[in-house]
């Protein structure tokens, strides 16, 4: 099975910083894509234990993510609740041409390799 997500937009927010309770840093970001003919959607992100950077991001930072779709359950207000996010395995700055396009590449590489495998299955 293939969970692989590769996203390009920017930030509408700026990045929030949570220690858990198991001492794990993370950094939320609300990413804002777009399509050439549609609307922008906000894909809400996670980054664990990321570099110190990370929390320095800023509303409208271009950014590209790579990583895998996640849905979580918990309990709030004595329901139970869930969320989609994308849990980002490496996030770089559109600006930084070099890192963005190694990412993007890193990325194109994996998903040949899924095809492959389905191919043979």
């Amino acid at each position: 099975m293939v969970n692989y997500v590769v996203l390009h937009g920017s930030l509408t927010r700026d990045a929030q910083t949570q220690t858990l309770a198991s001492e794990a840093v993370l950094v939320r970001l609300d990413l804002r894509t777009r399509t050439a003919d549609g609307p922008a959607d906000t894909v809400p992100v996670v980054w664990f234990e990321p570099p110190a950077w990370a929390a320095t991001l800023e509303a409208e930072a271009d950014l590209v993510v790579v990583g895998r779709v996640r849905r979580r359950f918990f309990a709030s207000g004595g329901t139970t609740q869930s969320r989609t996010e994308v849990v980002a395995d490496r996030v770089v700055r559109a600006g930084s041409r070099r890192r963005a396009s190694r990412a993007l590449v890193e990325a194109a590489v994996s998903l040949e390799a899924a095809a492959a495998a389905l191919e043979r299955a």
